[in-house]
């Protein structure tokens, strides 16, 4: 199968780059043929091209021609867009089905539906853009960068090609990433048909478990921002004492710096590759997950699982899927310390309860977050949206 990817990257580098990275690799490791269309966030620079990439967000004539001009040298059986915007647009979805060629989209966030792309104003929950066909208050309170102008950009971008019909008519398959996802779509004003979704989790490489006996410390991975919480997770280290390990870099390094000067059981490693974090995620006693807003499908999670580490993680969104209480892990109140806290009490007291959640990790990893299960799910998905483009029918995906 031949297979072209389309994705716009970000300025600064995150998950979704990293699943595009890993579906690449695992598509090529199965012997397919794997061509890329890469747009960058980079390539925006100065006022002009800040300004050129504002008015193209609803269709940029010039990403269409590139990706057309791809498709006939290219030729591939399906086309899978895990991001279009800014740069891509959604004119990268005019182009594609020019061509009928089966079309294929991951949306790691929420954006179509919430400029802000995970429901968050002010480090809170925000939905009133879950019923809006048009997020005015979103726009207003500029709930995307602080930016009135920016919110309103990304607002016009979904609002337009919502009451077009674009999602509709020129996308054969969405995939989302948990079954939180899929309903919160379902439910919003977004114009999609519900027998459009497929959800697919992420996935991870087989790290290992780690020793029998865990180091008495909890693991904070991933960006140090507001909204992943780790403000939260600073505060109930510093209030309760237990030992709290932070990897990654943001714009909260400073605060991360100031606790660690103040408090000797928090300790910060700074951003670090790959290896040094499954490393700490095989030592440590659970992994820590405070996010205050609604999550994707953090690859840290998986990870965690795959080394047979259980996950304390806030109640929310699709972690509260992801994470089953009592489980695979722990749930706690998003945005409070003291239960935060009492979760960490828990492991520490219960070691059967820890041990038990170690298994149940590791089994967890086993049934569902595999290479090799992902990408039965993911050929599934192709060969369906391919089978129905060839004999001309809708393209409905079929029961399992």
């Amino acid at each position: 199968m031949k297979v072209l990817l389309i994705h716009n990257k970000y300025q600064h580098a995150g998950g979704e780059d990293l699943v595009f990275e890993m579906e690449s690799g695992l598509l090529q490791d199965h012997g397919h043929v794997v061509e890329k269309v890469i747009f960058d966030n980079h390539d925006i620079r100065d006022w002009f091209s800040k300004l050129t990439a504002g008015v193209g967000i609803i269709y940029n004539r010039q990403s269409a021609k590139a990706l057309e001009k791809r498709i006939r040298e290219v030729e591939p059986d399906v086309i899978h867009v895990h991001n279009f915007f800014p740069l891509a647009s959604p004119s990268v979805l005019f182009a594609a089905k020019r061509f009928n060629i089966p079309v294929v989209v991951t949306l790691h966030n929420f954006r179509l539906i919430c400029p802000s792309g995970v429901f968050l104003y002010h480090d809170k929950i925000y939905d009133r853009s879950l019923h809006s066909v048009f997020p005015l208050d979103a726009i207003v309170k500029g709930v995307y960068r602080n930016s009135v102008i920016d919110t309103a950009a990304v607002a016009l971008m979904a609002s337009f090609h919502n009451l077009a019909g674009t999602w509709k008519s020129k996308v054969d398959r969405f995939i989302v990433l948990s079954r939180f996802a899929k309903n919160t779509f379902s439910e919003s004003k977004v114009g999609i048909h519900d027998w459009q979704f497929a959800v697919k989790p992420n996935f991870a490489e087989d790290h290992g478990t780690g020793g029998a006996t865990r180091e008495n410390f909890y693991l904070y991975a991933g960006r140090l921002s507001s909204e992943k919480g780790i403000g939260l997770a600073l505060e109930s280290a510093a209030a309760f004492g237990f030992s709290l390990v932070i990897v990654g870099d943001g714009p909260l390094r400073g605060e991360v710096q100031r606790y660690v000067a103040r408090h000797s059981n928090i300790r910060w490693f700074g951003f670090q590759p790959k290896g040094c974090v499954i490393s700490l995620l095989k030592q440590c006693r659970a992994l820590i997950v405070p996010s205050v807003c609604y999550e994707g499908f953090p690859l840290a999670v998986i990870e965690a699982f795959s080394t047979g580490t259980p996950v304390i993680a806030s109640r929310l969104g699709s972690l509260a899927e992801i994470v089953a209480d009592n489980v695979n892990g722990l749930h706690f109140t998003a945005g409070d310390k003291d239960d935060l806290f009492s979760k960490v009490s828990m492991l520490e007291t219960q070691p059967a309860v820890c041990e038990l959640l170690r298994y149940n990790a590791r089994q967890t990893y086993l049934w569902h977050y595999t290479p090799e299960k992902n990408y039965q799910m993911l050929m599934r998905i192709y060969h369906d949206v391919m089978e129905r483009q060839a004999v001309g029918q809708s393209s409905v995906l079929t029961p399992a």
